[in-house]
């Protein structure tokens, strides 16, 4: 399975004064292989360290983390030489191991010729709740996220598919009709699937979504399991409300996330803390209010107002248990749930982009779903399930602030009509 990562990691590698490197996200999202895989193609041997499955390689780090007594002892443990720009290193799941993520400062300081990746599920959850001596300035990070359309059409052998959306989206051409319809079926398949590798895989494979929700059960129970283990028997109590919500946030017509609906009399005081435990553990994408959308965006949230998305749009479609046949229907259904779903396949679209991601509402008349800051621009994003793409918020939008163009993602073809790019669901990654 190719995944676009691959090329940043390869730029890593050749990089001019190239420090330790950490690849983020959640779990399940394809981190052990990728970096696995890479050392395979790249460099000679890779000598890989699981801490959360390995206690006692850990603990030899709590004694001394001097680069050059640590690659002695690996040589040691795995009966391989350790040889500079030849060997990778690979630190699985290092936020078990405190100390491991200090010595990266260490690697970067006093062994950069050795080149070391380190990975972590739930990183940003530990950093966050422990006193960890982070390498502030020695390391680099990188991102994965679980797969999105492209890579999606990449599984199933469609690259020439992703050559023609591209081909489109940059001239502004329309998409063949016979090409269009069937990247609109893709668009469906993956909203059942979602991007998780192993999900993905079976799927592929099979060709088949028979066992496409087992897998996705397996996964949220592996969700489950690191609110217990990372988490205060309470909080994740709490924590597993909220995610569990999820659904229930997106089905209401003002998608603002409302701590009333995780439980009756909720607040921020009680499971504001939650909500950023799924933040930091990659599992939920928060898309914050702003109020004024100008330049920079991040300056004009609104603190407490905020969206809440799955990160894996599979998993929202699994959760929700909304019939497969109701997606995959040439019908346009009246099911305002399919609007939420399309929705959060956009903030998942572009979140793999590197958008953060915010949303303008006004005075709860008229809300666009999405506003993205591109070089000096502030572009309003609106997202629509079918052909019916009639709003009128962004006309509310545009007479308050004014936009050079906006853009609205639908099944429509690709086209531009009154300052409004036309982009069809299956070219977000694209935008």
């Amino acid at each position: 399975m190719e995944r676009r990562l691959f090329s940043a990691l390869g730029a890593w590698k050749t990089k001019q004064g190239r420090q330790p490197l950490i690849v983020e996200g959640a779990r399940q999202v394809g981190k052990t292989w990728l970096i696995n895989e890479f050392g395979r193609r790249e460099f000679q041997n890779v000598i890989y360290i699981d801490f959360e499955k390995n206690r006692r390689i850990g603990s030899f780090f709590e004694e001394d983390i001097a680069p050059e007594k640590i690659v002695r002892y690996l040589e040691g443990e795995f009966g391989e030489a350790i040889i500079p720009g030849k060997t990778l290193l690979f630190f699985d799941e290092i936020q078990a191991c405190e100390r491991a993520l200090t010595s990266l400062k260490y690697f970067c300081d006093e062994a950069p010729d050795i080149p070391v990746i380190a990975a972590g599920s739930l990183l940003g959850v530990a950093l966050n709740r422990e006193q960890y001596s982070f390498p502030v300035g020695k390391v680099e990070t990188l991102r994965l996220l679980p797969l999105d359309f492209e890579e999606f059409l990449w599984a199933l052998g469609k690259q020439w598919l992703c050559a023609e959306i591209r081909l489109s989206c940059e001239q502004d051409k329309k998409m063949p009709l016979a090409l269009h319809g069937e990247l609109l079926e893709l668009y469906k398949l993956f909203l059942i699937t979602g991007g998780m590798p192993k999900v993905v895989s079976v799927y592929a494979e099979e060709q088949s979504l028979v066992n496409v929700a087992v897998i996705q059960n397996e996964i949220m129970n592996n969700y489950i399991a690191d609110m217990a283990k990372y988490a205060s028997p309470q909080e994740s109590v709490k924590i597993r409300a909220c995610y569990n919500s999820i659904p229930n946030q997106l089905a209401k017509d003002n998608k603002k996330f409302q701590y009333k609906v995780v439980k009756s009399g909720g607040s921020a005081a009680i499971f504001g803390a939650s909500i950023e435990w799924l933040n930091f553990a990659g599992v939920a994408l928060k898309c914050d209010k702003v109020t004024n959308p100008r330049l920079p965006l991040a300056v004009y949230t609104e603190p407490g107002s905020f969206k809440l998305y799955m990160a894996d749009v599979g998993m929202l479609t699994m959760k929700a248990a909304l019939p497969q046949g109701m997606i995959l229907s040439n019908l346009e259904v009246d099911n305002t749930f399919l609007g939420a779903l399309a929705e959060n396949y956009a903030a998942v679209s572009l979140s793999a982009l590197g958008y953060p991601l915010y949303y303008w509402q006004s005075d709860n008349t008229a809300e666009v779903d999405f506003t993205i800051q591109k070089d000096e621009q502030v572009i309003p994003v609106e997202v629509k399930a079918g052909t019916h793409v009639k709003s009128r918020s962004l006309s509310v939008f545009g007479a308050q602030y004014g936009y050079d163009y906006a853009i609205r993602i639908s099944t429509k073809n690709f086209g531009f009509e009154n300052r409004i790019k036309s982009v069809p669901l299956y070219a977000v990654f694209c935008m």
